[in-house]
């Protein structure tokens, strides 16, 4: 198993040891030096926060500056649903890492991600052993949710946002996953964002800071 390094983070605004964890997933061919960008827009709402947006373990092989969750040479649902099940053993260590040298809890942490880094919040946040507060998701798709069908799992609530104009992944995305979640009974709101490509606007970021502190205040 790869081991995920720290790579970019912002410390708590507040000056103090951090009370809660926000994780940033980001997507492929990116890395957590852009995702991090998100986190000064929320830093006022979460002053106790600590913002960590680590590098995924895999080297993009087509884009050498950036990183990979795994290899996106098929994009078919069983492809799609392996890819995240071989990557997340290395995310779910890096929260356990992070939440004992904080000494926080799953309750203390959200998970946001974009685009391939949705998928593999989605696919982590579903499958830990207690509910993390939140789970946020820019631009991604739900994985297989096959194994949760029968079974007693964990139901964070889930915000999805999504453009209208992704040319990469079809906002169909957005509508098959809050249909799936809202089936296996996992609280989801969702947003579209008219007219917008692969990116997060001015309104996503709003509803994701909103989200993020009414999650981490409930989850306590």
């Amino acid at each position: 198993m790869s081991k995920i390094v720290n790579g970019a983070s912002l410390q708590p605004r507040s000056g103090l040891a951090p009370k809660q964890i926000v994780i940033l997933l980001h997507g492929y061919g990116s890395s957590g030096s852009d995702l991090i960008a998100l986190a000064p827009h929320w830093q006022d709402a979460l002053p106790d926060a600590l913002f960590l947006a680590p590098p995924a373990p895999q080297r993009c092989g087509t884009m050498s500056a950036g990183y990979q969750w795994w290899a996106l040479s098929e994009l078919n649902s069983s492809a799609l649903a392996a890819g995240t099940a071989s990557a997340a053993p290395a995310v779910t260590t890096f929260i356990d890492r992070k939440l004992e040298q904080y000494g926080l809890t799953d309750a203390d942490l959200a998970l946001v991600g974009f685009s391939q880094g949705t998928m593999m919040a989605l696919h982590v946040g579903l499958r830990r052993s207690r509910p993390v507060s939140g789970i946020v998701g820019y631009s991604g798709m739900l994985t297989a949710t096959t194994e949760l069908e029968h079974k007693d799992f964990v139901k964070p609530p889930v915000l999805l946002v999504h453009g209208t104009a992704d040319p990469v992944v079809p906002v169909a995305a957005l509508q098959s996953a809050e249909t799936e979640l809202k089936r296996l009974g996992v609280p989801v709101t969702t947003h579209l964002s008219d007219g917008l490509g692969h990116n997060v606007d001015a309104v996503g970021l709003q509803l994701g800071r909103d989200f993020l502190v009414e999650a981490l205040a409930q989850a306590r």
